[in-house]
């Protein structure tokens, strides 16, 4: 019987993938107008290095910053910038943001001459990966040449790709896997290649199964070895696929490099060997649209600054219309409250919900049956998290360690109750890293 991986806790939402898994991607031609938001990553924001009345190539840095844990932006098409200005993002705040009209010239910044890695220093990834763009496209949006850079190097001994796409509705991933499976497999080489390693996995979950028989096709003289997941979510979280995969555990406030494992998303691995195959920078992600409400379900392969109303349209528009719209999944995703926001770096899916799917029940008084604690993937205790962050109590939720919670939403989803635990978790956490950042911040001060 094969041996299929998992972690402890966890729920089994109903995956919804059909709608699209079986969909190729889809090239959708640019618009006319795009919007380049100046954060697009977790880390320091992006410093506007062209003026308004340039004239910008597809592919040329249009913002970068001097911090470490940052990365560059670039533009998607040719064009002239119109505006630099504060405008919505996904996350539901304004950003300032670069704004090009699109010319349709497609003229390159950039050649389309591969580089070889094995002539590249090792040493030197990072810095090639980071002049990219690129960063984790799994959701985080970490700018992936800081994972590439942990302190000690040489404790790295195993990379995972995460192929698991837990989240329900997703396939974008899978598609990646099933149409462009020689350069997932060349961008974990590339990774394998910086740390002089050959432990490489690609986990996949087990509702993917053409996938995983792809991947074990084309993986078998490479020495790759690809996992099977069991089907749960959030099988797809770093720490949990670490523990699923390796067996070993990430202590709190540790990093995967602290065990000897950098994770890296499926599409992050294309993002690196189309940089060495063809010279481009991060210009593009591949978005499920998928949804009862929408004329059909699809995988595109868009251009980043693309608004997704744009999208929408493309699509062929809405047959009903949506009671909600999520930039991504059901359980991390974000609800929208605007149409004319841009598809950034981190951008998943669109998904548009009916009336009734998008219907929040109302909430019940706890029961104590445990089932929060049950379904945890960190082992917290959410009913007392919610509890306290309710009344505010900020010194009692970081003592039980709200910090380490990862707003997966399995507390939510199996709450019989059907209480919205995580949405006061989530807000308490916020509250709780400001203030132990601020208190870091006063000891560093202090120390001088």
């Amino acid at each position: 019987m094969l041996k299929k991986f998992t972690f402890k806790g966890g729920v089994h939402p109903d995956d919804n993938k059909a709608q699209t898994n079986k969909k190729k991607i889809v090239v959708l031609d640019p618009p006319k107008t795009l919007v380049f938001p100046l954060v697009q990553h977790l880390g320091a924001p992006c410093t506007p290095i062209v003026k308004v009345g340039d004239r910008v190539l597809k592919g040329q840095k249009i913002a970068d910053s001097e911090a470490f844990v940052s990365a560059p932006i670039h533009s998607s098409v040719s064009g002239t910038v119109t505006a630099i200005k504060p405008y919505p993002v996904p996350n539901g705040s304004m950003v300032e943001s670069i704004i090009i009209e699109n010319d349709f010239e497609e003229e390159r910044a950039y050649n389309l001459e591969p580089l070889d890695y094995k002539t590249v220093a090792p040493d030197d990834i990072p810095g090639i990966i980071r002049e990219a763009g690129i960063v984790g496209m799994g959701g985080a949006t970490f700018p992936t040449h800081v994972k590439l850079m942990p302190p000690d190097p040489s404790k790295i001994d195993t990379i995972i790709v995460n192929g698991a796409e837990c989240e329900p509705y997703l396939t974008n991933d899978h598609r990646v896997m099933l149409d462009t499976p020689e350069e997932v497999i060349l961008g974990l080489k590339i990774l394998l290649y910086r740390f002089g390693i050959t432990n490489g996995h690609i986990a996949i979950e087990d509702n993917k199964k053409d996938a995983i028989a792809l991947m074990k096709k084309e993986c078998a003289s490479e020495g790759i070895t690809i996992d099977t997941l069991k089907k749960k979510y959030p099988q797809g979280s770093e720490k949990q696929l670490i523990y699923a995969v390796t067996k070993r555990v990430i202590p709190a406030g540790k990093l995967p490099a602290d065990v000897g494992v950098i994770v890296v998303n499926i599409d992050t691995c294309t993002a690196i060997a189309r940089r060495f195959m063809y010279s481009k920078p991060l210009m593009r992600r591949i978005v499920t649209v998928v949804g009862t409400p929408f004329a059909q379900n699809a995988n595109y392969k868009v251009r980043i600054g693309t608004p997704i109303d744009y999208i929408i349209e493309q699509n062929g528009g809405f047959i009903r219309n949506p009671a909600k719209i999520i930039m991504g999944g059901p359980m991390m995703g974000i609800a929208q409250f605007r149409l004319d926001v841009p598809i950034i770096k981190g951008t998943s899916a669109i998904l548009a919900l009916t009336d009734k799917e998008a219907e929040i029940p109302p909430e019940n008084p706890c029961i104590r049956c445990g089932k929060c604690v049950e379904h945890c993937p960190m082992n917290l205790m959410p009913l007392y998290l919610q509890q306290y962050a309710a009344k505010g109590d900020l010194e009692t939720c970081e003592k039980y360690d709200v910090t380490s919670c990862i707003e997966c939403g399995c507390c939510s989803f199996g709450c019989p109750s059907k209480r919205q635990l995580v949405q006061n978790i989530r807000v308490a956490k916020r509250s709780v890293m400001a203030i132990q950042r601020e208190r870091a911040q006063k000891q560093k001060e202090g120390a001088k």
